[in-house]
This record gives structure tokens, sequence and C-alpha cells, in this order.
């Protein structure tokens, strides 16, 4: 007997209920810190708020605002400059600088503020030498603060405008030479053609690389917090430890979470106009030589060299004189944590992406669509924000807990939750799943779709399907996701420092607190290490490029 279409639907519904479940699950997780920061943020009196605008708020908001400018008009100038360079350009070094110029992108923005300190502050190597050379006194002089507005712009434009670079190298070598040759017989000269009809159809890619550099900006604590600058990040954590405001700390977020949400959708509308049709010829290379190849040549090897080589030296020139040492017992505990953190955290993120994916796939629909989109706003909420809409609802589950175990039983509790390392790893969770659900997509989409259909066709439910079939496939891309999540993990500072335990410290949460008391030789040390890490990643990048 033949068994009957509602019954073999209800045995699909059954096998497949338990990754329903979980993709469910994993988006109320991302919901859960969002929901809570409004909450929260409307709970809080209007007292809070209007004392916060008649104080704070009116210079947390010019500051962010003078910060996403800068580092936009940097990032943008940078990226798509230097792409530009070495996609149409023939000039000396260009091989090496096209792969070279990626690998500011180790680098935390907060490490790169702590060795440019150091080296431009005034008892720095800087301002020393330019006293010794020209007998000036302390004050003969004006030289540019690095601990200002300015210097954060810097340092955060030097580390994001990979973003762009990326991006924008994708989308000149995707239009081609059809552009170019187009403009060029209509008699505009090299330049003319690049700037009237190849910038403009690049010009979705490269907003989308802003914006993600602005996004990126506005989830900064570390650089800005060291500088003395004052933004939404700092205020939210003044609020939460400093002044013990939480209700002003969730008003203070919940207007930082409403900027990256914008930016997050601008960023998704500009990327997903970016269409380029049929394959094109490459774009022709404009053979510079003489003073034009030099001036190429410096201005791509400019950011690299300000972006990774000096700091990375300085950092090596500070460190060798800290007298602290990676061997020593308190250190291994600063990895071991740091490890620990970084491998849990993105072994759960990964799974969390097959779940979302595998759900979508199974169930395609309003609900499996809606949990992915949540899963992919991760990236653009700050860690600032999720930590504080994760300790909210979690602190109040905490003190209700220990409140009637002590009435019923007379036992405390205390923090199981809030207490743990395990509110960590939900807050890197939401805040990188972004990164491992493309990853998985990425896999997904080289995947021949009748692998699974024969799969199944052959008696294997979806679990078997998802083991034997989809994961060997798409190891490679899981496995770069795994790799992109860890080291993303072992940087990220503002949701260690709010939602760590007592007694648990990082190598960024050491590295902060060394740098915050002005021992920046101390600092050096974790610092080179973050970067380090930070170096996987990008051999990853420089391999594909170099494959391309």
């Amino acid at each position: 007997m033949t068994p009957s279409l509602p019954f073999l639907r209800r045995a699909r519904d059954m096998s497949t209920a338990p990754f329903a479940v979980a993709g469910l699950a994993v988006g109320a997780l991302i919901l859960l810190p969002l929901v809570a920061v409004l909450l929260a943020a409307l709970g809080g009196s209007l007292e809070t708020l209007g004392h916060l605008w008649q104080t704070v708020l009116p210079r947390y908001a010019a500051t962010t605002l003078l910060l996403l400018v800068c580092v936009a008009s940097g990032t943008g100038l940078i990226g798509a400059g230097t792409a530009w360079l070495v996609t149409a350009c023939s000039f000396p070094g260009r091989r090496l600088l096209e792969v070279a110029l990626v690998l500011p992108l180790a680098f935390p923005a907060y490490v790169l503020a702590y060795a440019y300190t150091d080296l431009l502050d005034h008892p720095g190597p800087v301002q020393t030498l330019l006293r010794e050379v020209t007998g000036w006194g302390p004050r003969d002089y004006w030289f540019p603060e690095i601990r200002s507005p300015g210097g954060a712009a810097a340092m955060l434009t030097l580390v994001l405008y990979p973003y762009v670079y990326l991006l924008a190298r994708a989308a000149f070598i995707a239009q081609g030479a059809r552009p170019f040759n187009i403009a060029r017989t209509l008699g505009r000269g090299p330049w003319g053609a690049f700037l009237r009809a190849v910038l403009p159809m690049a010009r979705p890619s490269i907003a989308a690389g802003v914006l993600l550099a602005c996004m990126e900006t506005l989830a900064d604590y570390g650089t800005v917090s060291y500088f003395g600058v004052q933004t939404f990040a700092t205020g939210i954590y003044q609020s939460w430890f400093s002044m013990a405001d939480r209700a002003a700390a969730a008003q203070l977020a919940l207007g930082l979470l409403a900027t990256a949400l914008c930016l997050a959708a601008l960023e998704r509308r500009t990327r997903g106009s970016a269409r380029y049709h049929g394959v094109a010829p490459a774009l022709p290379r404009i053979e510079l030589g003489g003073a034009a190849g030099l001036g190429a040549a410096l201005a791509c090897a400019l950011p690299v060299l300000l972006g990774a080589v000096v700091p990375a030296a300085a950092l090596a020139g500070m460190a060798s004189g800290s007298g602290q040492s990676l061997l020593s017992e308190r250190y291994r505990d600063f990895l071991m944590n740091s490890v620990t953190l970084a491998a849990v955290a993105a072994g759960l993120t990964v799974l969390g992406a097959i779940v979302l994916g595998y759900y979508r796939q199974l169930r395609p629909g309003t609900a499996s669509r809606g949990a992915m989109q949540l899963g992919r706003i991760g990236y653009a909420v700050p860690g600032g924000v999720i930590a504080v809409g994760l300790l909210v609802p979690f602190a109040a589950f905490d003190n209700a807990l220990d409140a009637f175990m002590e009435a019923r039983f007379g036992i405390s509790t205390g923090l199981l939750v809030t207490g743990s390392i395990w509110l960590m790893v939900a807050a890197y969770m939401i805040r990188f799943l972004a990164a491992a659900i493309g990853a998985y997509e990425g896999g997904q989409a080289a995947m021949n779709p009748n692998y699974a259909a024969a799969s199944r066709a052959l008696g294997k439910g979806p679990y078997a399907t998802l083991m034997r079939v989809h994961l060997p496939i798409m190891s490679p891309s899981l496995l770069t996701a795994l790799l992109i999540v860890f080291v993303d993990v072992m940087k990220e500072l503002p949701a260690t420092l709010i939602l760590r335990p007592f007694n648990f410290d990082t190598l960024a949460v050491q590295a902060h607190r060394l740098a915050a008391d002005e021992r920046l030789d101390g600092a050096a040390v974790p610092s080179l290490v973050i970067a380090a890490i930070g170096v996987l990643p990008v051999i990853l990048l420089i391999r594909r490029i170099r494959a391309e």
C-alpha cells in the first residue's frame, strides 16, 4: 500500500522538527538582547533621559558622528584608491602590495592606539628626536595630539580600510574593461574614464565597505576609551559601571543600536544593488613608470606601513623591554582563558549557523527566513549593546531564582548565569553569527543540490544527509568560519569587559588594563599575541587573492 500524501508530509515535518526548534531557539537568543535593551530603555525614567540630554548626550552624538564621517571618508579614499591602483595599473611592487594591503585587518584598532601613543606622545621617540634635532623646548612647537577624536579616527581608518579595499577590488575586477574602454572611446583619459565610468559602477560595493567600517567604528570601545574620546560606546560602559545607572546605559545602548541597524540596512541595500552581467574582459593595465610609478607604489605602501609594519615594530620594541613573559603562569592563564572562550564560542557560533542554514533549507518559509535575518543583523549590533541586553534579563533571572531558593530552601544560588562564561559565549555568538552564516551560505552555494536529493531518495533522513553530505562538502567553508570567529572573539573587548566573571581575564582585557594604567610596555605583550593570531584569517585572504 502506498502511503498517503498527508502521512508523508507529517513524517517529513516530524523528521525536521528538531532543526526547526533549534533554529527558532537561535533566533530567539539573538532577539533577546535587542528586546531587553528596548524594554529597559523604555522602563527608564524621563528624568534620566532629560539629564543625559542636558549633560552628555549631545557630546556623545557629536563625537560619534565626527568619527563616522572621518572614518567613512578615510576608508573610502584609501580603500577605493588603492584597489584601483593595484587592479588597473602596473607599477613596481604591485603584486606584493596587492596582497599586503589586507595586513592591517590583523590588528585591532586599540592595539594600534597603544603603539602610536608610545611613538607619538610627548616623551615618545618621535617628539624626543624632534627636540634633539631642533633644540626646541616643550612649548616651542606644535605637534598633533594623538589622544583626540582625530587620532581615534586615524587608528580606525588604518585597520578598517581593507573592508573597502576588498569589496572595491572585487567590483573593479567583476565589471571588467567595458566601461573603461567605452569612456576612452568617448575621449576620456585614463583617470577621467575611471572617475566618470568605472567608479560610479563600483559605488555600491564601495559604499557597502564604507558602511561596514562605520559599523565597526560604532562598536569600537578600546580605542576611544583609551584616547579619552567620549562616544556612545564609552557612555554605555561608564553609565553601567561608574554611575551604576542601568536605565541610562540601556537608553544609550538603544540609541547606538538604532544607529547601527540603520547602517546595516543601508549596507544590505547598497550591496544588493551591485550587479554585473556577463563575462567581461580584464581591465587593461596602465603602465606607470618613473615618478608616477613611484607615487603609486608609495600610495599603496603607506597604508601597509602605517597600519601593520610600524605598529608591529613598535610593539615588538615595547615588549622587549617590558620584563613580562608569555611563559609566566599569569600569562598562561590569560592565554588559556582567551583560547578557551574563542574555541567554545567559535564552535557554537558555527553550529548555530549550520542550524539556521539547514532549517531554512528544510523548511523554507517566513519563520526560517526571519530567523536567518536575525542571525545576519548580529554584526551590526555593538558588543556593548549585546552585553547590556543580556545582563538585564539574566541578572533579573538570577536574582529571582536566588530569592526563591533562599525563601523556600534557605539556599543561596548566587549568580548562576551572569557569573559564568556562558553569557560571554552567548554574546560572542550573537555578535559574530553573521560571519559564520556567510561562510555556510558560500559553501552551500558551491554544492550541487542533487547530492542532498539523492541522499533523501536513498532513505537517509535530514540528520544523516547533513552529516554525510552537507558537512563534508562544506567543511572548507566551515573551517574558515571557525577561524574567523575564533580571531574575532580573541579581539573582542567591550562585551568581554562587561560580562566577564570576577577574576577571569583575557589577553584583550589585560592589554586594556595595562594601557589604562599607562603601562604601555606591558600592554604590548598581549597586544602582539592578539595581532599574531589575527594574521591567520588574513593569510586565508592573501591565499585567495594570489589564487585569483
